[in-house]
């Protein structure tokens, strides 16, 4: 890659790290800046691994803050939707994906900034919409790592405080992913070049860990729930230009 690449591709690997901080709608932005100087595909591939080691760190921040009542109501349907996307991953059009997932997160978004009142009593985790959304979630991230915004469709609402939320989200997303490094191998995903990479990357990934960390543990409930559907919106946005 060129300068612009490495630049994007930094950028990409530390907005992954702000991500299992706390602040997890920034990493939906990996793939799409990554993509405008590769294939979506390659990109996903090289960003698989950092994503990984920056797992380890997040797990190590919020080892004692998440809900396992949420996780057992929505990993069951993500490891489904990450089955299904390897069944399907030489028949899926990206752009399509990431269509849907777009027009999924604006209309969430509008709906928690047009009724915040509404939704300011927490809801309780329940099995159907874990496992709807956990499968939507579990797809959309194994073929673009982008399964923050369903996940965020079932896990707001559930008014979770900000450390257990960032806690869960970690979590859930560790186990994802870690269930998605056996197909990407066998898709020729994990190869020497994106391993190359993807170790260069690994260096922004912690980095952003301890930032986003330090900044989740500092904003009030309403300023982190504000700012994570403020950017899910702009995140969708982009996915259902890029869609069309």
């Amino acid at each position: 890659m060129d300068m612009l690449g490495w630049v994007l591709a930094v950028i990409a690997a530390f907005s992954i790290g702000l991500a299992k901080g706390g602040l997890s709608m920034v990493g939906t932005i990996s793939v799409p800046l990554m993509a405008l100087v590769m294939s979506p595909v390659q990109a996903a591939g090289i960003l698989l691994p950092v994503y990984i080691v920056s797992d380890i760190g997040g797990l190590i921040a919020f080892r004692r803050d998440f809900d396992r009542r949420v996780l057992r109501t929505i990993v069951p349907g993500a490891v489904t939707g990450i089955g299904l996307g390897w069944a399907t991953a030489h028949h899926v059009n990206d752009a399509q994906v990431g269509l849907i997932v777009g027009v999924i997160g604006v209309t969430f978004a509008l709906n928690a900034l047009l009724r915040s009142h509404v939704n300011s009593t927490a809801r309780p985790p329940r099995w159907g919409a874990g496992t709807l959304w956990g499968l939507v979630s579990g797809y959309t991230s194994f073929v673009s790592h982008s399964g923050a915004a369903p996940y965020q469709v079932y896990a707001q609402p559930l008014r979770m405080s900000p450390l257990t939320y960032a806690g869960t989200t970690t979590i859930f997303f560790a186990i994802c992913n870690a269930v998605k490094l056996i197909p990407y191998a066998m898709l020729g995903q994990l190869s020497a070049h994106n391993l190359s990479m993807a170790a260069v990357l690994m260096v922004p990934g912690v980095l952003g860990v301890f930032a986003g960390l330090w900044l989740v543990r500092r904003m009030s409930p309403r300023i982190f729930y504000s700012f994570i559907t403020w950017a899910l919106m702009l995140v969708s946005i982009k996915l259902i230009w890029d869609g069309f």
